[in-house]
């Protein structure tokens, strides 16, 4: 029987790649969207992953979204946690609307998908949640500070609930990429990307596609051993 994953944040560019990943591995996958219609339909198509535009900091939204989805697909055996956006700006010009919106977009987001489907993995006493970290909240990089902070705490997210679900066989762990081809590493200026490129052992900056193998291994049964763990994948750095 396949199983089925929902992957948050699915038209972005990890969350193509783990989208792709997962229908070609002959999971059952749903991902949600919500500025980039055109992706997202572009991916559905591709694919043939089921797309769903949600506001994944809406507290009734997302529950709403997770009846219909469970309804729709049955139980979801997998959630992959990565929706979220940057800010590029320095500290002093950081406004509490910007700390909110990134919050909400980053870590809100991963509590309310995460609350809203654990109850049928805690009833089904199986599941597999992986979180989206970022080598943002590990590294002494210059990064925004809002966005350094809340991958930080998806870290402690990460340990804490994976405690917490271990008594129902519910696995959690956090995926950290370092800097990539694709998506937020674009915003990186140049010469802090060849600083990180010096110093990185593989010379080069990381694949989404990369990301997306490690995600499907930490949802699979291969990975059974593995839970409450931050796995960094930065090419050596």
């Amino acid at each position: 029987m396949r199983r089925t994953v929902l992957v948050t944040g699915g038209s972005g560019a990890i969350g193509q790649a783990i989208v792709k990943k997962l229908v070609a591995g002959g999971w059952k996958t749903a991902f949600t969207w919500m500025h980039n219609e055109a992706k997202a339909e572009q991916l559905k198509e591709e694919t043939g992953a089921l797309a769903f535009k949600v506001d994944l900091s809406d507290h009734n939204e997302v529950r709403g979204f997770a009846k219909m989805l469970e309804e729709q697909l049955g139980s979801v055996y997998g959630l992959v946690n990565n929706a979220g956006v940057t800010q590029v700006m320095p500290f002093a010009l950081i406004e509490p609307d910007d700390w909110d919106h990134i919050m909400n977009s980053n870590l809100k987001s991963m509590y309310l998908a995460t609350h809203a489907l654990v109850r049928g993995m805690i009833r089904n006493k199986q599941g597999v949640i992986v979180n989206m970290g970022s080598i943002a909240g590990h590294r002494v990089l210059e990064v925004p500070i809002h966005y350094a902070s809340v991958k930080a705490a998806v870290s402690g997210f990460t340990v804490s609930l994976a405690r917490e679900l271990a008594r129902y066989n519910v696995r959690v762990n956090e995926v950290v990429p370092g800097m990539l081809e694709e998506g937020v590493s674009k915003l990186v200026p140049e010469a802090e990307m060849k600083e990180y490129l010096h110093y990185c052992l593989a010379r080069r900056p990381g694949k989404c596609s990369e990301v997306a193998e490690l995600v499907e291994f930490l949802l699979s049964d291969r990975s059974s051993y593995i839970n409450a763990q931050s796995i960094h994948i930065n090419g050596g750095i």
